[in-house]
């Protein structure tokens, strides 16, 4: 005897329907816009929780190689200011030479070629403390 009904191990059967029988699809219904609402401000993001700073370095030995080394960069750093400032002079030697063939009063380019001097001077120097 067969048995017939819910105890049997097949699978149900797909529905087969003609062609354009299928069901229709039912568009999206789509929310009324809310109220508008005051602008409230974000709320701050959380923050990282803190993290232990990094602990200091040592401190370099004193040795003779750091010392010339310190001694090499100051003389370095005099010599490039030393060009430097050679350069702002031939700069307010070009500039005084361009306004007097211009026929520019004296004292105007004076003036000029002292307050462009003065002024990179100033930047040239200045570096030195930074």
């Amino acid at each position: 005897m067969t048995s017939s009904g819910s105890g049997s191990d097949r699978p149900a059967e797909p529905v087969v329907r003609p062609v354009g029988t299928e069901p229709a699809a039912t568009p999206p219904v789509e929310a009324p816009d809310p109220a508008p609402v005051a602008e409230t401000p974000a709320p701050a993001a959380a923050s990282p929780p803190p993290t232990r700073p990094a602990p200091p370095r040592p401190r370099p030995t004193p040795s003779r190689a750091s010392g010339a080394r310190g001694l090499g960069l100051r003389l370095e750093s005099a010599l490039v200011r030393v060009v430097l400032t050679i350069g702002i002079v031939a700069i307010g030697v070009a500039l005084g030479a361009i306004l007097v063939s211009s026929n520019v009063d004296g004292w105007i380019d004076g003036l000029v070629v002292s307050a462009v001097s003065v002024l990179l001077a100033s930047i040239v120097w200045s570096s030195e403390r930074r």
